[in-house]
């Protein structure tokens, strides 16, 4: 366990090992989404109250659910640099954040597609929909203070700060709904008690989390990828793997 820790903290090792596993994970990540957008916007029934405007759920629920699980990840990554001073775990959180600054845009963008029919406007001040714009601006945040600090050092001191003081939202995007009066339903699915949602409808959401998931850690691999190569330019490994490319592309 230790020694494999002690390797995620080596950018050689790291670059290879996310290379090895994007071959296989990003084509089955492809075919996953393809198939989980096929089966739940154009197989399953349509709600007997939203009609066909609820299979937004198959986009909106999972970048919402992906956006949240980022940002656990990049504030475990924030508190690591911070406290081991991992170098490696300065680049995931690096990485991470535009990642779900994306997927909580897609979540916001979907939300307000969904809310006009359902609701009458694109946008209105509720609870949820408030707390997730504060994810996006701290996701942004963290993309913004490292552009703003020339110590690279001190700017990934401060993104971890923010990171972890961040954290404070996540409980109330969570429970927004059960401690204010919200216009956003409750949740759907629940670890606890039956879920709202009818089983064919459930099952290809479910798949689409999945799919999420594998799409965010593609992404993040492949940040991770073009980050360590920035920080590693000047090394041996590095230099050797251009000149390995160069060559490649020469007999080619």
């Amino acid at each position: 366990m230790w020694s494999f820790f002690h390797k995620l903290g080596s950018p050689p090792w790291l670059y290879k090992i996310s290379g090895s596993i994007l071959r296989w994970l990003l084509p089955i990540t492809l075919v996953a989404l393809a198939v989980g957008l096929t089966w739940g916007l154009l197989f399953t029934a349509p709600d007997f109250r939203q009609g066909n405007s609820y299979r937004i759920i198959y986009i909106h629920v999972p970048a919402a659910v992906v956006a949240l699980a980022g940002y656990y990840i990049m504030a475990i990554a924030g508190a690591v640099s911070l406290i081991w001073k991992m170098k490696m775990a300065d680049v995931a959180m690096k990485a991470c954040a535009p990642i779900g600054a994306a997927f909580t845009f897609v979540a916001l963008l979907t939300g307000a597609i969904w809310g006009k029919p359902t609701w009458g406007a694109w946008w209105v001040w509720d609870a949820r929909i408030t707390s997730m714009l504060v994810l996006l601006f701290l996701y942004l945040g963290v993309v913004a203070l490292y552009e703003a600090f020339d110590n690279k050092e001190a700017a990934s001191k401060a993104c971890a700060v923010l990171s972890l003081v961040g954290m404070v939202n996540i409980p109330i995007i969570y429970k927004s709904v059960d401690w204010w009066y919200s216009l956003h339903q409750p949740a759907s699915i629940k670890l606890t008690g039956g879920s709202t949602i009818d089983s064919s409808m459930l099952y290809p959401l479910f798949w689409m989390i999945a799919s999420f998931y594998a799409l965010f850690a593609c992404a993040m691999m492949l940040n991770m990828r073009v980050e360590i190569l920035q920080r590693e330019a000047r090394t041996g490994w590095v230099k050797r793997l251009a000149l390995g490319g160069a060559s490649r592309g020469a007999k080619s």
